[in-house]
């Protein structure tokens, strides 16, 4: 197909909120929250192209409290709430929509809350448009069928032709703040076999890229990081690391007084020499206020990312780079890489000065991980966050006709074992290859009767 073809114009049928639960096998702490359980969206789209031909497509995500709002006066029920009343915002506003392009359709907020909606929405429609025409989302974005125009100065159309997605990418596997080390410092354990400890994560994953969470005390979090090094450091040849902030720390003088006491540790020399960057370290009210000093890592945005021009606005301040992730909107996750090649003068190379990352919150085996997975490697990057994974007994929990078909669309990525079809990691990698299929990165879809209708509560006038 003809990268000039023009993009293909479509309505909104019908969009389906859905929800299922999904239970940790593992409490997963981030910031201020120590997630144990949570609610999954989903959303199944149908399109009507002017030609009459109807397609579907769906998408799917955590509804992750205390990382869209941090508000501590709200429960986490609130929270679920906040991003349901988003997704109900996001439909009325689709389906209310004209015949127009995918690009079109999305209609991005200001806020993480309020992009929540459209992104999980701009998902399933993208799907059902790959669908209807028997495309991949490569090639989809590559030939801009989704009809994306200019945008400060960039050829987003020309750019998009020339990225080329991977057949695999390596797992870097998050250490959460509750997570155990050794297993010395369990009392209990899970005891399902699958790996607990990261030493027994190392041992059964083999990742060599990690990504690590501080808690905003230089001194506890140089400690904690000492322990974590004495398990990296083991490894056979180079590994490599992220801190991530969190926002737990007050300012960037913070960040740097722990960076100076990690840089003066012995114990913390190799991995203070893995560290790729520092991610979102400062509180959103205040991490765009004052430059990026005292560090020489580079330090990204991603809860502070919650508009289109808060990456132009971070550069500023000297941040070099930005999360990718699909729950702020994969269009987004496109322009901010596009931007990203035009700053380091239209090619990236080795060590750019400006990039992106691959970042999780907490994605589900399915949907959710195949299509922010595709993402990511059409973007280049040759590593992403994946945790999901580790934190939920992998798809245990779901039909196992549901297990069996995506284990069969995607025998590559997944695998069975200790009773559950799971993510399948060799050598601390992902194959990925079988995400190139016609629609959204999956050859198969989740079973809707297992879901409940998501109920959405009428906001005040």
């Amino acid at each position: 197909m003809s990268p000039r073809q023009a993009a293909p114009r479509f309505r909104v049928a019908a969009i389906d909120l859905l929800e299922r639960d999904v239970k940790l096998r593992m409490p997963f702490r981030f910031g201020v929250v120590t997630l144990t359980e949570s609610p999954q969206a989903f959303a199944r789209a149908r399109i009507r192209l002017e030609d009459g031909r109807e397609a579907e497509g769906a998408a799917a995500e955590l509804l992750a409290p205390k990382w869209f709002d941090k508000d501590p006066s709200l429960s986490n029920e609130d929270n679920y709430d906040q991003l349901r009343a988003s997704l109900g915002r996001a439909r009325e506003a689709y389906l209310a929509h004209e015949s127009r392009t995918a690009w079109a359709h999305s209609s991005p907020g200001r806020g993480l809350v309020e992009n929540y909606g459209p992104a999980l929405l701009d998902r399933a429609l993208l799907d059902a448009l790959c669908r209807a025409l028997g495309l991949s989302f490569h090639r989809a974005v590559q030939a801009n069928l989704v009809g994306a125009g200019s945008f400060e100065g960039i050829d987003l159309g020309g750019f998009f032709a020339s990225l080329k997605p991977r057949e695999d990418i390596a797992a870097r596997h998050t250490v959460g703040l509750v997570d155990p080390i050794v297993a010395a410092e369990q009392k209990i354990r899970v005891g399902d076999g699958l790996p607990e400890t990261l030493e027994e994560v190392v041992a059964r994953y083999g990742h060599r890229y990690f990504k690590l969470k501080v808690a905003g005390d230089a001194r506890a979090d140089v400690e904690r990081l000492s322990a974590i090094a004495a398990v990296l450091d083991r490894i056979d040849g180079p590994y490599h690391a992220s801190l991530d902030g969190n926002e737990q720390y007050e300012d960037m003088q913070g960040v740097a007084a722990l960076w100076a006491a990690m840089k003066a540790a012995p114990r913390l020399r190799r991995l203070v020499d893995s560290i790729l960057f520092i991610e979102q370290p400062v509180k959103r009210q205040k991490a765009l206020e004052r430059k990026v000093e005292g560090i020489d890592k580079p330090v990204i945005i991603d809860e502070s990312d919650d508009s289109l021009d808060a990456f132009p606005r971070a550069k500023a301040l000297g941040y070099r780079g930005v999360s990718s992730k699909t729950c702020k909107g994969l269009y987004k996750s496109l322009i901010n890489r596009a931007r990203c090649a035009a700053w380091n003068g239209k090619k990236i190379g080795t060590d750019p000065i400006y990039f992106m990352s691959g970042e999780d919150l907490t994605i589900q085996a399915g949907l959710a991980l195949q299509q922010d997975t595709a993402l990511v490697s059409l973007l280049g990057l040759t590593h992403l966050e994946r945790n999901g994974h580790h934190y939920v007994n992998g798809m245990a929990g779901l039909p196992q006709a549901e297990q069996d078909a995506f284990l069969a669309a995607h025998p590559d990525l997944y695998e069975r074992s200790h009773g559950a079809v799971r993510v399948k990691i060799d050598g601390g990698m992902l194959s990925i290859g079988s995400l190139d299929c016609a629609g959204y990165a999956s050859r198969a879809m989740p079973d809707w009767n297992t879901m409940r209708e998501m109920k959405l509560q009428k906001e005040s006038a």
